[in-house]
């Protein structure tokens, strides 16, 4: 007889820009998932909202911690200039979460007799789980599904740990997001993961406690050199499709600069148009293999630290650690040069927005402004690339008040003139 186990897992979310992309796989507003071929799309409507956000999820956590967002604007009244941070980089660069995604699910063997109501009922018990066992309350859930599109059903439960909490500096209770209110450590995290099982088994599930341990990997030097050739041939796809794709922007724009900008709009191809945006597309594509390259490298570091004392009994150990060492050392260097090559192209891409916000008409300008909604949204604008390009056009007041940028960045004298720092030199 085969063990069907429960599985409860907690996922860090670190920045906003993790938030946005999380928040587009949950909510399935990617048009296609070819990275994930275990999502079946025309099954989706059959997932199942068990804490609803008709919200993209930055706005809606935007509008859970307004309080916070409020109280952090005020003091940075009195901060020191060299110290002022906006709401969003004192998130992004403090060591806290700014979410926790949960995770509920089993073997798959489990659900294989259940309807979509004996399923509902089990994501039910899951997020009893989160209010009654956790202690989150429901105005801290941001988000919880049931996926149903994919091989296993599984509930991914976001929530934002707010909680005010006394500050000995000042003297005063201060809101702070904080997941240790929650889930303080490891040992605590596994006598969760007991009360989990204990809640299941209680209403009548046949489940087996997860293994503890098992969110550990222990993977071998040659699975971790299989690993590290696997993306070392995806980012030189990548980087040739990117080098093919600037080639052809470059081509584009040479057509584009004999078209001259008058001062109430812009001309754009609609072939340079798109060439840009499969520009972007491709840029987006190797972003999206950081975070692995990002991991493994920091495994391989990890798993050769732990070697380092069997080196004098085992040199053939050693010879291998050292090999994938230095591939994994290269691999990092061509990331590092593909985070320059990007950071240029979205240089790049800023002034062709800020150009058609400046000299474009009404249609083109609605349409770049939504892109550049889309880009923060999923962290590829900053705030300061909001300003860039939006300061001084007709689009600042929705721009700014969308990405939530502080009013005296603002520009309220319509009469001086702009000094558009881009101009249109692609």
């Amino acid at each position: 007889m085969n063990l069907n186990y429960a599985i409860f897992r907690s996922e860090p979310i670190m920045t906003i820009g993790d938030l946005a992309q999380i928040g587009s796989h949950n909510k399935r507003e990617k048009k296609a998932y070819q990275s994930n071929p275990d999502i079946n799309l025309e099954l989706t409507k059959n997932n199942i909202e068990l804490v609803p956000l008709s919200d993209k999820y930055v706005k809606g956590f935007y509008e859970l911690t307004k309080e916070y967002k409020k109280e952090h604007e005020t003091r940075m009244k009195t901060e020191r200039e060299d110290r002022k941070r906006t709401f969003k980089q004192m998130l992004d660069r403090s060591q806290n979460v700014v979410a926790d995604e949960l995770l509920f699910t089993a073997t798959n063997e489990f659900f294989k007799d259940m309807t979509r109501e004996d399923i509902k009922e089990w994501a039910d018990t899951c997020m009893e789980f989160v209010y009654e066992d956790l202690g989150y309350t429901k105005e801290q859930v941001l988000h919880a599904t049931v996926h149903m599109d994919e091989k296993t059903p599984h509930v991914h439960c976001v929530v934002v740990p707010l909680v005010k909490k006394f500050d000995k500096r000042t003297n005063t209770e201060r809101y702070t997001i904080s997941k240790k209110q929650y889930i303080k450590d490891k040992i605590h995290l596994s006598e969760l993961q007991d009360k989990y099982h204990k809640r299941l088994t209680d209403k009548g599930y046949d489940l087996e406690r997860g293994i503890k341990g098992s969110d550990r990997k222990h993977i071998k030097i040659k699975e971790y050199k299989k690993i590290n050739r696997k993306l070392e041939e995806n980012l030189n796809v990548r980087n040739n499709r990117l080098d093919k794709a600037m080639s052809e922007f470059d081509e584009k724009m040479k057509t584009t600069k004999n078209i001259p900008f008058n001062k109430n709009q812009v001309i754009v191809n609609k072939d340079t148009f798109d060439t840009m945006n499969k520009v972007i597309n491709e840029s987006k594509k190797i972003r999206e293999l950081q975070p692995k390259i990002e991991q493994v490298f920091n495994e391989v570091n990890n798993y050769a630290s732990s070697y380092k004392s069997l080196e004098k009994e085992n040199q053939n150990i050693k010879r291998e650690v050292k090999t994938l060492k230095s591939k994994n050392d290269k691999l990092e260097k061509e990331n590092r040069n593909l985070q320059n090559i990007i950071k240029n192209i979205f240089e790049r891409i800023k002034m062709f927005f800020r150009n058609i916000l400046l000299k474009g008409n009404d249609k083109s300008k609605d349409l770049a402004s939504e892109e550049v909604k889309e880009y923060y949204d999923y962290g590829e604008f900053q705030q300061h690339d909001i300003i860039d390009i939006a300061y001084g056009t007709t689009k600042e007041d929705e721009l700014f008040d969308y990405a939530y940028i502080p009013d005296y960045h603002k520009s309220y004298n319509e009469d001086k003139d702009i000094d558009d720092d881009y101009g249109m030199s692609l």
